[in-house]
């Protein structure tokens, strides 16, 4: 299968108080259609840098984002939904939707196309009786729902997640990680193949959702390795090898 995003020797140096402060030192991997893909690694080692090199809101010193059919980053490749769910409040949870398709890339979507497209994804996500709602009537779940959704209409290639659920309760989180898996089966219905990269902290919340794991080194990053994660879904957390591969993960992040 070929890869569906590639990145090679991805560099990134941050510049502080005239000192250099290097964020990544050759990052490289492969995603696939339809995978979900987990990066992991110590606390400040760069992964949210990472995640918006290949969104296109941070340009790489060096290295090279292949997606095939696309130019660069920022052309409608790749969505964004960030840890804060970074919805606009003066918007209804339709026009939030809506709104990628009305600005960028997204701006050309023919008027009836776009209506179709926000309510095939608020029926997606579980929210179209909330249609009309306004974000501050929402629970902190059903807010980053209406992100997923926001960053699908814009039909991306990639869709990144930076830690989406780490300040949700145990059980939504759980609820939000089940709702990834659907959304992914669900496009890949709809003839929308999508890969996720989702980055976490959380080394049970990895092996739940994930085809492959990345495990990035302290900063700054390189790919430590790569752990193939062949359980099936549903997965359950209590299962002898669910348990095995967390703690394998665990160790490598540790090393």
């Amino acid at each position: 299968m070929e890869p569906l995003l590639s990145l090679r020797g991805i560099e990134k140096t941050f510049r502080e108080d005239d000192t250099d402060c290097p964020a990544l030192a050759g990052v490289s991997f492969d995603a696939y259609p339809g995978e979900i893909l987990c990066i992991m690694g110590p606390s400040g080692c760069g992964k949210s840098t990472l995640l918006r090199v290949i969104a296109g809101l941070e340009a790489p010193d060096r290295g090279s984002i292949v997606i095939p059919g696309i130019s660069g980053p920022g052309e409608g490749s790749a969505a964004m939904v960030f840890q804060d769910d970074a919805l606009f409040p003066w918007l209804t949870v339709r026009d939030n939707v809506r709104y990628g398709l009305t600005v960028g890339p997204g701006k050309t979507v023919p008027v009836e196309e776009t209506e179709r497209r926000v309510a095939d994804l608020l029926a997606m996500v579980g929210l179209d009786a909330f249609s009309s709602s306004w974000t501050y009537q929402l629970s902190g779940g059903m807010k980053q729902r209406v992100a997923v959704a926001r960053a699908l209409a814009v039909q991306p290639k990639v869709l990144l997640m930076d830690e989406p659920f780490s300040a949700l309760d145990p059980f939504t989180r759980r609820d939000l990680e089940d709702e990834v898996i659907r959304i992914r089966d669900a496009a890949a219905g709809a003839g929308q193949t999508v890969s996720v990269l989702l980055v976490t902290h959380n080394p049970e919340e990895a092996v739940y959702l994930a085809d492959r794991i990345v495990v990035l080194s302290d900063r700054p990053a390189t790919v430590r390795g790569v752990i193939e994660v062949r359980l099936p879904y549903p997965r359950n957390i209590s299962d002898r090898e669910f348990v095995a591969v967390r703690e394998q993960v665990t160790l490598m992040v540790k090393r």
